[in-house]
């Protein structure tokens, strides 16, 4: 797990995941700076930055499917245009 410092530093990371899948943030940047503030206090309090929108149990190896980006978001683009928190769209 790494642990990021800032808002800059973990879009820049995600921003790569994105990149390789062919997708993009949510053009609403108040959106994507509201999930960023929730990842990186996700990353504080919890260990990682799980996903905002989603359930953390406390079981590491389910827990990591939902690490932001999740393992769900690629169908719920597919499927809706955008992962469920809204940070990545089509």
């Amino acid at each position: 797990m790494k642990e990021y410092k800032n808002k800059g530093e973990l879009k820049s990371y995600l921003k790569k995941c994105a990149d390789k899948e062919n997708i993009k943030f949510n053009s609403n940047e108040k959106i994507v700076d509201n999930i960023l503030t929730g990842l990186l206090k996700r990353n504080e309090t919890k260990g990682d930055i799980y996903c905002p929108c989603r359930v953390v149990t406390g079981d590491k190896k389910k827990d990591k499917n939902i690490a932001c980006p999740c393992i769900y978001h690629m169908n719920e683009i597919e499927q809706d245009g955008h992962c469920k928190c809204n940070l990545f769209v089509r």
